[in-house]
């Protein structure tokens, strides 16, 4: 009898799909044996580019590693290379293969909405789709840049911040009328004549023609002296002083360019880090550190290129990219953006003159930065080398998740973890859990514990047992339980019942009188133990165990909160904002509703008696 034969591994089974490729665009997936996406590539010729692989030699190390892994490769022909090029960044963004450029994804990026869908438009930060009617102004690179201009808006142009249910029920001017960050509108300080001029001055004054706005102002600013209107005079005064501040605080303001994003890549020991420039109508909104992932002999043009086409999937390119290397791939990939944001793109190297200055600074920024990663870095490894000894793992642990749980008495309780690693505190995949045990007892943290950890370890054995799944709760080396030996030996029991391995258990317990440095270590089968306090790895272990305390914690506050805002009257089907507003300005309150009679209800403007019927039912017979 005759053993089957080994499946092909290797250049030899990417030699077998050579046959019935095409000659046309597209892009190629190559496939461990597991069925891992090893590497993402686009081709023009797909015969073409996938036959150089099935050429033995004349490979560098890494793809002559990646070519001996492929198992497996999956083919999807395209109209153009252009669209090759869009599909492969998108697939790269959400495969994260092992041999691409790849990079951690954060949260979009806030804008500034100057609303147009209300006489008195509202000026307001913004972040995810532009959903909303009106202008937007951005990206800024983080929230606290958005918040610092505007609140330096609102003092320089006095247009509205608060919302339209609070615009309407105003009966006197709120506080940042007082103190002279809005006109008044909401109580008629400012027709709307007036209003819309302010407005027109902000959309100026963000689209980059600032000095037009400033010297109108300065023009109505003499007149009113002239007048002896000598208080109009100082409130144009205080607004242009604003406006200055603006300008002031950005930094670095061309005037040659006044949109473009600006790419800044400085390399060092296989580590890479982009500092990404925004500047928008002549102004620079901000800037944000990027550290991709990719192989440690990857030329950097190809990283800054693979990276802007990620960058963008999702995002509309501005019509200038400026990078600080010639990328080989230029002219497609602005061929690419263009085609997604609809208007012409232009990516350039800047050789001389004032984007070449701003470039250098930009460079100087990531070599700094990328210097201070790779420090932290190095006492990161340190850090995660010795809990690999104190906890007897084989190797530094690649992701650390600490549980804790929180309530007051039982109420409103939650679990919740964090994850940590090399990289950090990996806030993208902390989690929190609303306990769900409905015969808890009040305050049954055994109980809580035993669910959280349940429902989170069930969902890893579901996905693990699904090799088609993509998965979302990935295996920790190091799981860390607040608390002493009786929270340890729940989740002993849960990782049993699962049939949970190689994933180390430890709890952490407070000292004698709750003391930071006199934690006890606790692990199945061996006596508690204490560390130095003045060790690094128990300030490390503190760290951790104190950012799962404020993470729950936060939640749990944000649960209590909601529920005491929490009105029953939402709960009852056919009373909606209006009906409810009405009730409650006729009761007072959904207490006084619940204990009114069925013929007081129905006596209110707008509650039928059918409705009014629900409502006593709802508070009398349990709804």
């Amino acid at each position: 009898m005759t053993s089957p034969e080994a499946p092909l591994k290797g250049a030899s089974r990417i030699a077998a799909y050579l046959k019935t490729l095409p000659d046309a665009p597209g892009v190629y997936r190559m496939l461990n044996a597991a069925g891992d996406v090893l590497y993402v590539g686009k081709a023009k010729s797909l015969k073409k580019r996938v036959s150089s692989y099935a050429l033995r030699g004349n490979h560098n190390e890494r793809i002559s590693r990646m070519i001996a892994e492929t198992a497996e490769m999956l083919f999807l022909t395209t109209e153009s290379e252009t669209e090759a090029l869009l599909l492969e960044s998108n697939l790269i963004k959400r495969l994260k293969p092992r041999y691409n450029v790849s990079y951690r994804d954060d949260k979009s990026f806030p804008n500034i909405l100057l609303r147009q869908d209300h006489p008195f438009p509202q000026l307001l930060k913004h972040r995810g789709a532009k959903s909303v009617k009106g202008v937007y102004f951005g990206p800024f690179a983080s929230a606290g840049a958005v918040n610092r201009t505007l609140n330096t808006l609102q003092r320089a142009f006095l247009l509205r911040s608060c919302s339209d249910s609070v615009f309407d029920s105003r009966t006197r001017p709120c506080l940042l009328f007082q103190i002279k960050r809005c006109s008044g509108p909401c109580v008629n300080r400012i027709d709307q004549t007036g209003y819309r001029e302010l407005v027109e001055e902000t959309e100026s004054f963000l689209q980059g023609k600032s000095q037009t706005v400033q010297n109108q102002l300065k023009a109505e600013m003499s007149k009113a002296s002239d007048a002896m209107d000598f208080e109009a005079a100082a409130k144009l005064r205080d607004r242009l002083k604003a406006m200055s501040h603006i300008q002031s605080s950005q930094g670095v303001n061309p005037s040659t360019f006044a949109e473009a994003d600006l790419f800044a890549a400085y390399s060092e020991g296989g580590h890479t880090c982009i500092q990404v420039f925004f500047f928008r109508a002549g102004q620079n909104w901000g800037n944000r550190p990027y550290f991709p992932r990719h192989a440690a002999d990857l030329p950097l043009a190809e990283v800054v290129e693979s990276f802007v086409g990620q960058f963008y999937d999702e995002r509309t390119a501005p019509r200038l990219i400026l990078t600080s290397q010639e990328l080989p791939g230029r002219d497609l990939l602005a061929e690419a953006l263009g085609l997604r944001a609809e208007h012409k793109v232009e990516i350039a190297m800047p050789q001389r003159g004032e984007k070449r200055e701003i470039m250098e600074r930009a460079l100087t920024n990531a070599r700094e930065q990328l210097g201070r990663r790779l420090a932290e870095n190095s006492a990161q490894t340190q850090l995660l080398d010795g809990v690999a000894d104190l906890f007897g793992l084989d190797q530094p642990p690649r992701r650390i998740e600490v549980y804790d749980n929180s309530h007051i008495q039982g109420a409103h309780a939650l679990g919740a973890f964090i994850v940590a690693g090399p990289d950090g505190f990996e806030k993208a995949q902390y989690r929190k859990f609303n306990i769900k045990t409905a015969e808890l007892a009040p305050g049954d943290d055994y109980a809580m514990m035993r669910e959280v950890l349940t429902r989170r370890f069930a969902r890893m054995v579901k996905e693990e047992a699904d090799a088609s799944d993509t998965t979302k709760w990935q295996r920790p080396d190091l799981v860390l339980i607040d608390g002493g030996p009786g929270q340890l030996a729940i989740a002993c029991q849960v990782f049993a019942d699962l049939g949970v391995e190689d994933v180390a258990l430890a709890g952490i317990s407070k000292g004698p009188d709750r003391d930071a440095g006199r934690e006890h270590f606790h692990m199945q089968g061996k006596e508690p133990f204490r560390l130095d306090p003045k060790s690094p790895v128990l300030y490390y272990l503190q760290r951790l165990r104190d950012e799962a305390h404020r993470f729950v914690i936060g939640g749990h506050r944000k649960k209590r909160s909601a529920a005491i805002g929490a009105n029953p009257l939402d709960e009852i089907a056919g009373v909606g904002a209006g009906r409810k507003r009405a009730l409650l300005q006729h009761f007072g309150s959904a207490r006084a509703v619940a204990g009114a009679s069925l013929a007081d209800i129905a006596s209110v403007s707008g509650v039928s008696e059918t409705l009014a019927k629900k409502i006593f039912d709802f508070f009398h017979s349990g709804g």
